[in-house]
């Protein structure tokens, strides 16, 4: 193809959400209609019904609320994003609170200590569906037998986003060669963005 050809070019990177400039534009703009601002319920409960705390990962972790709500809980957390602005963004939504944020990839990032737990919220949904096999593989490396996949998933017929939609038998072609579903169930406090198509799932790393 003649690389004269615009459709030969690739996007800029603040207009590909697999970039970290895509990212960084929209916090730096105050868009981020995915940011509740707050802890979701279904959260809230989960972790109430933990016997005790579980070390865990938000991958995408955006403004990190959760973030702040765990390690209140004396849960070790460790909150990632590849975009410095929403690191920053995070920094100043969890103040002293005793948080690991990382400013990082989450495909290359490596834990200090075994996880129990994965927190999924709007990062899998704002990846683009090319990294879909790259992210089912990695949760899997990451997270040992017995390990847990909670949050929120993005249940839908959605082609185009971010947020990328996913159907079902999608969501379970990737997870269940290493995961068992072990919760499911629709989500009554969405916000806007995800209402009525997003679902609270826990997912079991099997041995």
């Amino acid at each position: 193809m003649n690389e004269t050809d615009p459709s030969s070019r690739e996007k800029p990177a603040d207009q590909r959400p697999e970039h970290p400039d895509f990212w960084c534009k929209r916090f730096g703009q105050g868009t981020t209609p995915w940011d509740a601002g707050r802890v979701p319920q279904d959260l809230a409960d989960f972790a109430a019904s933990q016997p005790a705390p579980m070390t865990t990962l938000i991958p995408g972790c955006g403004s990190a609320w959760e973030a702040g709500f765990l390690a209140s809980r004396r849960w070790p957390v460790t909150a990632i994003d590849f975009s410095p602005v929403a690191i920053d963004t995070a920094r100043s939504v969890l103040g002293d609170s005793p948080v690991d944020l990382v400013c990082t990839d989450f495909f290359q990032w490596q834990p200090p200590a075994p996880l129990d737990l994965i927190y999924e919220r709007a990062f899998l949904c704002a990846l683009p569906r090319k990294l879909w096999d790259d992210w089912a593989r990695r949760i899997a490396e990451l997270l040992p037998a017995g390990g847990l996949l909670a949050g929120y998933f993005f249940v839908c017929d959605q082609p185009k986003g971010p947020p990328f939609g996913i159907l079902p038998e999608q969501l379970d072609a990737l997870l269940q060669p290493a995961f068992e579903r072990i919760e499911d169930r629709p989500v009554a406090d969405s916000i806007p963005v995800f209402a009525g198509r997003e679902r609270w799932q826990v997912w079991k790393r099997k041995g």
